[in-house]
């Protein structure tokens, strides 16, 4: 979900820093709530794993321009769900740099809009699952109907803030519209496989029981909050 180059100038690109710095501030807060529950080793351990499967999303999995930007497999919903909100914050912020800085050196002047894009959505998951999830359940224990909303959320997120990006620094042309509409159509492949994965993932750590006194999980994985 990479912003093009070029398609914000220089002069407009400005608004990114601000916007990637208040996803900075927020995350902050978030990872001082994680050392508070279990200590900066699991919130140390939990980051670094997000960040490498991040990278590995990127680069191993399918990905390919369309529009505006490329659909990627980033599969927020599942680090949310295994991890918690600060580490997949941290991961989807370090597993971006880290990509910039060795596959896509041409992406690392939009690397403030591309973090917004991957961490505003973040955000507003960790929202809705405080709303939509029991405090007594556990994220093992979650329905096919709950994750796709989880998944569509981030998804919708994420193409809603590409499009805010292209018409903030393209305007609303013809072309740069059906771009943006183009990408978004493509999109929705990725929250049809999303909650499948995310199900999967969560079948095979509630199977793993051993998982649930470590610090490399989110508590709420196999406990209620």
């Amino acid at each position: 979900m990479h912003i093009e180059p070029g398609l914000v100038d220089a002069t407009k690109i400005v608004l990114s820093y601000a916007t990637a710095a208040a996803a900075g501030l927020y995350s902050v807060k978030l990872a001082v709530d994680a050392v508070r529950e279990k200590g900066v080793v699991s919130l140390a351990a939990r980051s670094l794993a997000t960040a490498a499967l991040v990278f590995a999303f990127f680069e191993v999995l399918p990905h390919y321009p369309v529009g505006v930007s490329e659909v990627h497999f980033i599969l927020g919903t599942t680090l949310f769900l295994i991890f918690g909100a600060a580490p997949a914050a941290f991961g989807l912020a370090g597993g971006l740099i880290l990509q910039g800085l060795t596959f896509a050196p041409q992406d690392l002047p939009q690397y403030a809009m591309n973090v917004t894009t991957l961490l505003v959505p973040l955000f507003a998951i960790q929202a809705m699952a405080e709303r939509i999830i029991a405090k007594d359940t556990a994220y093992v224990d979650l329905t096919y109907k709950q994750t796709l909303a989880l998944s569509t959320v981030y998804q919708a997120g994420t193409v809603s803030w590409v499009a805010f990006w292209a018409i903030y620094g393209a305007g609303l042309g013809a072309e740069n519209v059906t771009s943006i509409a183009t990408f978004g159509t493509a999109y929705m492949l990725v929250i049809v496989v999303e909650p499948v994965v995310d199900l999967a993932v969560l079948a095979g750590a509630k199977a793993l029981h051993a998982l649930a006194g470590t610090g490399f999980v989110t508590p709420r994985l196999y406990h209620a909050a």
